[in-house]
Order: structure tokens, then sequence, then C-alpha cells
């Protein structure tokens, strides 16, 4: 839990000081910022989707993933506790902001490969070395959000410690059914590929193209290590 711990930390940190920064930029420059954080988005997004070795497995898991998603209603619980914290922490015109960054934030600093592999190295091993790297680089990152979105992004700190925080605690329990993990692990990849459409879906929201519902995309993280694993066991080549 260490490296959770230094992330939570990090992104405090973070969007407090974008927070405080942010109040002082022209509305205009917040736009052109907030245009550069999204093509910036969309381009680390495509990076992790071309890394797939079968685009029909990524295809597979956004399909049933949405699914799954929508009958839990992921995105609504989402923006119902971004509201609530809301409601208690912000007043006035940054209230208009609150929600968005939390839920923004909290998505891009879960989705991705540092986060899943990082927290299961914390848990399995106590190496938080990859943890690390993520909570500088999201300490930037939240800088970077919190000067446009405002103090909802510190807030999201909140997500990454329940998230990391139960991979963490999951492979400390499960992690002998693991085994090696590595960023070329057939799984650990497809994971990586399907969570770079997430984060261009969050690209299009920040360039305000399109509200997509990416909280209800989430479960497609975790449906692709399952298609992998049922693939594998079928001792179909993929």
């Amino acid at each position: 839990m260490t490296g959770t711990i230094l992330n939570v930390i990090t992104v405090i940190l973070g969007g407090a000081l974008g927070a405080a920064m942010g109040a002082r930029l022209p509305e205009k420059m917040r736009d052109t910022v907030m245009h550069g954080l999204g093509l910036m988005t969309m381009v680390i997004g495509v990076q992790m989707a071309i890394g797939t070795r079968n685009i029909l497995i990524v295809l597979a898991s956004i399909l049933f993933g949405g699914i799954v998603g929508e009958l839990l209603g992921i995105q609504a619980r989402l923006d119902t506790i971004g509201k609530k914290l809301e409601e208690r922490f912000a007043r006035g015109e940054k209230a208009g902001t609150f929600t968005r960054g939390f839920v923004t934030a909290s998505l891009v600093f879960c989705v991705g490969p540092m986060t899943i592999l990082g927290s299961i190295q914390d848990g399995l091993i106590g190496d938080f070395s990859l943890l690390a790297i993520k909570s500088t680089l999201d300490g930037f990152a939240g800088l970077a959000f919190a000067s446009t979105l405002g103090i909802g992004v510190a807030f999201s700190a909140l997500t990454v410690f329940v998230v990391q925080g139960a991979i963490s605690v999951a492979a400390m329990i499960f992690g002998g059914a693991l085994g090696s993990v590595a960023r070329d692990t057939p799984w650990v990849i497809e994971m990586t590929a399907t969570g770079g459409v997430l984060i261009m879906g969050i690209s299009l929201i920040l360039l305000d193209l399109k509200q997509v519902r990416v909280g209800n995309l989430l479960p497609a993280i975790f449906i692709a290590p399952l298609i992998v694993a049922a693939l594998a066991a079928l001792n179909i080549k993929f």
C-alpha cells in the first residue's frame, strides 16, 4: 500500500496547487490548456490501443464492458459521489466544474497499465517503484487538470486510494494465482489496449466533442483479461 499512499499524496498536492494557479488564469487560457490536455490524452489513448495483438478482443471487451457498466450504472455512481463532495466542499463558481474534475481525473488516474501492474507489484512483493513513477506523473497531470477543472481533481485521490488499494490487497491474497506479471504478459497487453480506448473517450470529453459515459465502460478493462484467459484455456491462438 506504500505506493498507493504516495500516489494519493501527489494527486492531492498537484490538484491543490493546480487549482490555486488556475484561478488566476484568464478563461481563454484555461480553455486552450484544456484543449491541449485533450489532444495529449487522445495521443496517449491511441498509443495504448494500437498495442493490441487482436483488435477483436478489445472490441468484445468494450461491448460487453459497456453493457455491464450500464447495468451497474457506474457513471451515475461516480457523478453522485462527485456531486456530494461538491455540495460539501465547493461553493459558488468552483461548484460548476467540481464534479467534472473529480470524475475526469478519477478515470484518467485509474485507467492504465501502471495502475494495475504497479498495484499488483506493490501488494505481491512490496515493490512500489512503478507506482512511485506513476505518482510523479499523476502529480504533474493533476496540476495541469486542476488548473482548468478546479479542486475536484484533488479529490480524485479518494478514487485512487480505493482502486489501487483494492488491487494491492487482492494481489496480497490471490497473488499466487497470477504468476509472473509484466508489460508483455498477454492479458496485460489486451487490458492496456482496452484502457487506451477508454482514454480516448476521456479525450473527447476534454475537447467538448462528446460526453462519453466512460465510467460505464470501466468493466471492459477487467473483461479483456478474462477473454484472454478463456482463449488460452481453449488453446485458441490470438
